[in-house]
């Protein structure tokens, strides 16, 4: 693969980070009902140490959580060049922020997706998502 066609999918990631990130927040926050459609059948989802695996089982569990607002400081993308998913294309989206759930005070997070593409459609193939905690010894 040239130093071009390496560059196009970088760039191809970013864009595709800034779309999928706001359709995933918008849905997370506003209609819960429809994230199962992010995640391919098989998807993974690590939430603060609790493991879901499966679009339905998923969707439950962020059913499940308290109301919420996400707010993105910072994303950051880049295409799996050689995908594990069988050949198809693959990025790893970095994004954090902060988050409030209900009438909280705003904690920061850090997610990590892996997206690929199924046609038209980009799929989480594994979401981690770790609520940052200040670090006491």
């Amino acid at each position: 693969m040239s130093n071009i066609e390496i560059k196009a999918k970088i760039d191809q990631a970013c864009r595709v980070a800034e779309d999928f990130t706001k359709l995933y927040y918008d849905t997370i926050d506003k209609r819960r009902h429809l994230i199962s459609r992010l995640y391919l059948e098989t998807g993974l989802l690590s939430w603060n140490g609790n493991g879901v695996k499966g679009h339905e089982d998923i969707q439950k569990f962020i059913i499940d959580l308290p109301t919420s607002d996400h707010t993105l400081v910072t994303l950051d993308a880049q295409p799996i060049l050689d995908s594990a998913v069988s050949g198809q294309l693959t990025f790893i989206i970095q994004a954090s922020g902060t988050v409030k759930y209900q009438d909280k005070t705003p904690k920061t997070f850090q997610q990590n997706f892996v997206v690929t593409a199924q046609g038209d459609k980009w799929k989480i193939v594994s979401d981690c998502l770790r609520i940052q905690e200040p670090f006491s010894k």
